[in-house]
């Protein structure tokens, strides 16, 4: 089975978080869905139809099809070192969003990034030293933290990962004009948010989001 099983055309932003949320929240308690993997191979073949582009690291500990216990088809995800953004990666949600019919992007930061790590003791080799540079920008504006501002201090990388991942929802909206108006039209929903390394636990937000002024429950949509 498929996550969502009805048309994607059906699902609001809001929907497609909750959808994200509960697979987490399956996830954390080792009760993922039962799959028949194959069966899905199968279905999918000709088409897909994910209903979230999930933007996130490419640590090896941060899988957002495991995260979000999703399985084929259920979404897009691109991952790249510190979640940065580049022309391929705005081409890339554009796709997604526009063409694919995508409801959500998400932007996942998570903890203990040594990407964040990179950026905070101003690691320079080579192609590593320009997108470092496109995390600096959270870097200075962490300001709460005056004590060690070094890739050695867990609560200083993790607040410039969490800082990152916000700058980066703006930079997909100033970047992708495409993508902006889906977004005010409210036909997409854009969200960042953290992933706890330790704990399993994807914490969402909200604040920063942007949504539909109505953000429907799963049940509402899926009775």
């Amino acid at each position: 089975m498929k996550t969502f099983n009805k048309p994607v055309s059906l699902l609001t932003p809001g929907i497609a978080l909750n959808l994200l949320r509960h697979g987490n929240f399956r996830f954390m308690n080792n009760i993922g869905l039962n799959r028949d993997l194959l069966e899905i191979v199968s279905e999918t073949k000709d088409q897909q139809s994910p209903f979230a582009a999930i933007l996130s690291c490419m640590d090896s500990r941060t899988s957002a099809e495991l995260i979000f216990d999703q399985g084929f088809g259920d979404i897009f995800s691109i991952r790249v070192a510190g979640n940065v953004i580049s022309g391929n990666v705005l081409g890339s949600l554009e796709y997604a969003a526009a063409v694919a019919g995508s409801k959500l992007i998400v932007v996942l930061g998570h903890t203990n990034c040594g990407a964040i790590k990179g950026a905070c003791d101003h690691v320079e080799m080579g192609n590593l030293t320009q997108l470092l540079d496109k995390i600096k920008p959270a870097l200075s504006a962490e300001s709460k933290i005056t004590g060690d501002r070094t890739g050695n201090n867990p609560e200083f990388v993790n607040a410039v990962a969490s800082l990152h991942a916000k700058n980066t929802v703006h930079d997909i909206l100033e970047g992708s004009p495409i993508i902006s108006e889906l977004v005010q039209s409210g036909k997409v929903g854009i969200v960042p948010a953290m992933y706890d390394i330790a704990t399993g636990k994807v914490h969402f937000f909200d604040k920063d989001a942007q949504l539909p002024n109505i953000v429907e429950t799963v049940e509402k949509e899926m009775a």
